[in-house]
C-alpha cells in the first residue's frame, strides 16, 4: 500500500464527565509495519493543559493491592479530570497473556480498572520506535504472547485497550515517546534461565534496536513539543533492585540528553521514586512501578544523580501540565501523596 497516500482516520469520540475528547488515529504504514503510525489526542477542558496518571508493574488479578491501588487512582483521576492513563509496562503477570482469550486481561484490567474517572484511553504501545501514547510492554509481557495484547481483538472486548507496537501520541503541548526496552536487555537474551520470551517481530534483534534508536531520535529532533516525555519500562536511573539499566545508559541516554526531554518515565523496578540527573539536560527520572507488588527494603546507593524521593510500596503517580510549568505528585496505596516536584520552563523557550 502507498504509505503517501493512505491516510487512516479513526476517531473516537467519548464522554467522559465533562471532559469531550478524541483521538484521532493517522496511519501511513501496513498492518504488518506500523513503524510510523500517528494519534493525535485533542484536549477538550482548560485551554493549553493536560493531566494524567502513571501506573506500572500491575497486572495480578487485583492482588498484591492491585485493587486497592485503582480505588485511589479512580479518586484521584476523577479530582484532576485526568485525559488518560500511562502505563508503564508489566500490564500482565507472571508470564503476559496467553491468548486472547485469556482470562487475565478481564481480570486484571477491566474489572479492576472500573472507575468512571479511569474510563478513559489506554494506549498500549510494544513500542519498537517513535512511540507516543501511555504504555509499554515490560519483560513479563514478552514471556507470554505479545501478538495477544497487540490484538484488535481485545479493543472489541474493552475499548479502552489500544495497542500498536509503535505510535506517536500528540497531546497538543505535548508529545510522548514510548521505547521498547525490553530487547535493549542483554541478559533476556544471553541468560534467559528457564524463561522463554516472545521475540517474534524483533528477530534480528540488532536491526531493530538499530532502527528503534534511528527512529526515536529522528522523532524527537523534529519535535517541538512544549513537553517531550519518554516512557519506556526498564530504568534508565534507579536506586531500585534493578538499578541502572547499562544499556539505556549507553544508548537510549545520549540521545534523550542531546534532544531536550524533560522526563523519562518507567517501571520495572516495584517501587515509586523521583531522581533529577546532574547533567547539563535536567532529565527528570520518574520510577512508577507499584501498581500492584512491590519490593520492601530494596534500595541501593546513586554514585551521580540525585535522588529527591524514593518509596518502596504500592502506589502511582499523576501529572499535570501547562505550557509553562509542570506538577508530579506520587501517591501510596491509601492515596496519600507523598512526593510534590513542580518545575517551570522559560516562556521564552517555547
Amino acid at each position: 500500500m502507498d504509505c503517501d497516500r493512505m491516510v487512516l482516520n479513526v476517531i473516537m469520540i467519548m464522554m467522559v464527565m465533562c471532559c469531550l475528547w478524541t483521538v484521532v488515529i493517522f496511519s501511513c504504514a501496513s498492518a504488518d509495519d506500523d513503524d510510523h503510525l500517528r494519534l493525535q489526542h485533542s484536549l477538550r477542558k482548560r485551554a493549553g493543559s493536560l493531566s494524567f496518571l502513571v501506573v506500572g508493574d500491575w497486572g495480578r488479578r487485583g492482588n498484591y493491592n492491585q485493587s486497592q491501588v485503582a480505588l485511589q487512582m479512580g479518586r484521584i483521576g476523577e479530582k484532576l479530570d485526568i485525559d488518560f492513563i500511562v502505563s508503564t509496562g508489566d500490564n500482565f503477570y507472571d508470564k503476559g497473556l496467553t491468548s486472547v482469550d485469556d482470562s487475565a486481561f478481564e481480570e486484571s484490567f477491566t474489572k479492576v480498572y472500573t472507575a468512571k474517572s479511569l474510563q478513559k484511553q489506554w494506549y498500549t504501545g510494544l513500542t519498537n520506535i517513535q512511540i507516543l501514547g501511555v504504555a509499554v510492554l515490560g519483560n513479563h509481557d514478552y514471556r507470554g504472547n505479545v501478538e495477544a495484547q497487540l490484538s484488535q481483538i481485545l479493543r472489541k472486548m474493552d475499548e479502552r485497550w489500544l495497542c500498536f507496537r509503535s505510535f506517536l501520541l500528540n497531546a497538543e503541548i505535548a508529545e510522548f515517546f514510548f521505547v521498547d526496552t525490553t530487547p535493549f536487555v542483554d541478559n533476556y537474551f544471553t541468560d534467559p534461565k528457564d524463561q522463554t520470551n516472545d521475540w517474534s517481530g524483533v528477530l534480528p534483534r540488532k536491526n531493530y534496536l538499530k532502527k528503534a534508536l534511528q527512529d526515536l531520535e529522528s522523532t524527537l529532533r523534529e519535535s517541538s513539543a512544549k513537553w517531550k516525555i519518554v516512557v519506556g519500562h526498564h530504568t534508565i536511573r534507579s536506586a531500585g533492585q534493578h538499578g541502572d539499566t547499562q544499556e539505556l545508559v549507553n544508548q537510549l541516554l545520549p540521545i534523550l540528553e542531546a534532544n531536550s526531554v524533560d522526563f523519562y518515565m518507567n517501571g520495572h523496578d516495584h517501587c515509586l521514586q523521583h531522581i533529577s540527573s546532574v547533567s547539563s539536560s535536567n532529565i527528570q527520572f520518574l520510577t512508577s512501578g507499584g501498581g500492584s507488588k512491590a519490593w520492601r527494603g530494596d534500595i541501593t546507593e546513586l554514585d551521580e544523580d540525585n535522588l529527591r524521593f524514593y518509596y518502596d510500596g504500592q502506589g502511582f503517580m499523576s501529572v499535570e501540565l501547562e505550557p509553562t510549568n509542570a506538577r508530579i505528585l506520587f501517591y501510596d496505596v491509601f492515596g496519600e501523596i507523598l512526593h510534590t516536584w513542580r518545575t517551570f520552563k522559560d516562556i521564552s523557550t517555547i
